[in-house]
Parts: C-alpha cells; structure tokens; sequence
C-alpha cells in the first residue's frame, strides 16, 4: 500500500502549485503564454506520483483555473489543455515508471517524449474543437502554439524538471535507480 502523502498529498500539491505558478508570469500575458507555468507541475506529478495521478492532475488543472480566475478561458484554450496536460502526465510517468533505469538520460527520454505527445494531443483537440464550432486549425497555427511560441516554455521545462528530480534525487526524497535496483525493490515487495 502506498503512503498516504504520494497518493493524495503530493498530487494536490502539484495542483496548487499549477493554479498558483501562472500568477508569477501573469502580468505579463504574453510571457506567461510562452513560459507554460501549469507544465511543470503536471510533468513533476506524472514522474514523481504515477501516470495516473499525473493523468488526473493534468486534465483537472486547466480547467479548475479557468473556474476559478478566468485564465485560461474556459473554451477552447482550457478545454484543450487539459487534454494536452493529461498526455503529458500520463506519458511522462508511464514511459518513466517502466525505463529500465531512473537516470538523468532516461529521465530527459521521458520528458522530451511527453511534451511532444502532449503538444499532438493539443493539436488534435484544437482541430477538434475549432471543427465542431465552424473554425479551422491550420497546421501553421499548431506550430505556432505548440512549438515556436512555446520556445522558452519548452527550454524551462528541458532545464527545470531534470533539475529538480536531480535536486531530489540528491535529498533521497525521489531517487534515481538501476534496472538492478528495480529487481530487488520488486524481490523485496
């Protein structure tokens, strides 16, 4: 049986932290719209609590933020968040819970995939949702949104997260392990 705080403690952490995190760059909308500030929060739910927390988390975070400030607006911006938020919660702690090894490379692996399949998620909502209500999604937009607006989002969660795990992984709190770690800690259970 898991520990109480990593299975509800520490995902409503993460929640706070995504609804909190936004009023730092806020300010300034443009710069909170490239930083990606409810990102980092979801990525480090995924790692540290499991893909499905992570799952859950992503998916509730936009749109419980838009309830309760107005930011994102509810449709479509909120609305496609939490699809993108969820698939990088979702991949990020799946591909992570089942590498061979919890390492720095193994960790960016992870990372990098998440936001690429979260950033397709994203896209494919858009479309979705722009269809339904008689708008167009062109590929240039989804571009635009999804990677050469986000350049210094994606750059802050290529820096941040491995940071952060490595900072924890310092502490012991959330440590890195080897495949042989893995055998044992399962040997053990």
């Amino acid at each position: 049986m898991k520990p109480v705080s990593k299975s509800l403690v520490l995902p409503a952490f993460f929640l706070a932290l995504g609804l909190v995190l936004p009023f730092l760059t806020g300010q300034i909308p443009q710069i909170g719209k490239m930083l990606l500030p409810m990102h980092i929060p979801v990525l480090l739910c995924g790692l540290i609590c499991g893909w499905q927390r992570g799952a859950v988390v992503g998916f509730v975070l936009p749109l419980l933020r838009s309830m309760l400030f107005g930011a994102p607006a509810f449709f479509p911006a909120a609305t496609a968040m939490a699809f993108e938020l969820m698939a990088y919660g979702l991949v990020i702690g799946l591909l992570y819970s089942r590498s061979r090894w919890h390492c720095l490379l193994a960790l960016y692996r992870c990372l990098v995939l998440a936001m690429l399949a979260g950033r397709v998620v994203w896209g494919l909502v858009q479309t979705l949702q722009l269809g339904l209500t008689g708008g167009a999604f062109t590929f240039q937009m989804f571009l635009a949104g999804a990677f050469l607006n986000a350049i210094p989002g994606i750059l802050a969660q290529l820096i941040l997260v491995p940071a952060i795990m490595l900072a924890l992984d310092r502490t012991g709190l959330v440590p890195f392990r080897t495949s042989r770690d893995k055998t044992h800690e399962d040997a053990n259970a």
